[in-house]
Order: structure tokens, then C-alpha cells, then sequence
């Protein structure tokens, strides 16, 4: 499949990125995650990290529908820093003893994999920003 196959389609939108698709996989694990942490943690981790994984998504989707590719790669930048962010966050969680190293290390594994997904978008946008 040819990178333009992969980023854009005809009639479709950002439900149909790829890499909306790993951040809302990502998203929902944060959020099974988050439900098993303790109560005292409802507003600080767990908010947090529910914010974090939402707005990665939802930026996404919100440069997906802006008319120019100079906006839509800032906001995937903006969905990259709240990968990072979520990441920071793990590491919270690890530090309070709420998650297990080895879940830990799949999870930011993930978040990379997803990091990595959203540059080679960034790119392409790029690129057809230069084609025009």
C-alpha cells in the first residue's frame, strides 16, 4: 500500500487514519488502566492521563478537518506532545507502584510505536504542503 493509500482516501475521514485508530487503542487502554487505580487519584493521575490519551486523539481528528496541511500538522504535533506527556505519566504510575514494570514497558512501547505513526504523518503532510 503506497504511503498516500494509507494516510488519505477518498470519502473517508479521520476515523480512518491509521495512526487515529493506534491513539483511540491506546486511549481505551488508558482508560481500563485508569479505572483499577485508587479513588485518591481521581483527580490528579487519572485525570491526567484521561486527558492526555483524549487529546492526542482529538487533535488528530481536529487538524483532520482544518482546509490547510500547515494546521493539520500542528495539531498532530500537538497530539505528539500529549503522547509524551501520557508517557511521563506511566512512569508516575510505576513510581506509585500502580503499574507493573513489564505492563508499563508494553504500554509506552505502544505509545512510541504511535509517536513514530503520527511523524511519518507529519511528513507526508509535509510533503503534499510542498507538492502544492
Amino acid at each position: 500500500m503506497r504511503s498516500d493509500e494509507v494516510y488519505e482516501k477518498k470519502g473517508s475521514d479521520f476515523r480512518d487514519l491509521e495512526v487515529w485508530k493506534r491513539c483511540q487503542s491506546i486511549r481505551e487502554e488508558i482508560w481500563n488502566l485508569c479505572r483499577k487505580l485508587p479513588r485518591d487519584e481521581k483527580y490528579r493521575l487519572v485525570d491526567q492521563m484521561v486527558r492526555a490519551s483524549r487529546s492526542a486523539t482529538a487533535c488528530i481528528a481536529e487538524g483532520y478537518g482544518r482546509y490547510h496541511y500547515q494546521e493539520n500538522m500542528q495539531f498532530c504535533r500537538q497530539a505528539r506532545g500529549s503522547l509524551y506527556e501520557l508517557i511521563d505519566h506511566v512512569n508516575v504510575a510505576i513510581e506509585c507502584q500502580y503499574l507493573e514494570k513489564e505492563k508499563a514497558k508494553m504500554l509506552v512501547s505502544e505509545i512510541e510505536g504511535a509517536i513514530k505513526m503520527l511523524n511519518g504523518y507529519i511528513r507526508y503532510l509535509r510533503i503534499r504542503k510542498e507538492k502544492k
